[in-house]
């Protein structure tokens, strides 16, 4: 996934939560509720980052997982 905002990001499809990792803070957030669809359409975005701005933040219920 080539992106200057993202540094990977996973899902689970049972739970439908989309964690991300942000390449300037290092931090992962968890997204809830994210459609497969959704997922789908994110990894296979030109531009991951806008997409994200677009279509994920600020749309779904997240919070910051703390560093193990």
């Amino acid at each position: 996934m080539p992106s200057t905002s993202i540094w990977k990001s996973r899902y689970d499809p049972e739970s439908e939560v989309l964690s991300v990792w942000f390449v300037a803070s290092g931090k992962r957030y968890d997204y809830e509720s994210v459609p497969a669809e959704v997922y789908s359409e994110f990894r296979n975005a030109f531009a991951k980052g806008r997409f994200f701005n677009d279509r994920i933040r600020d749309r779904f219920r997240h919070r910051l997982i703390p560093d193990d």
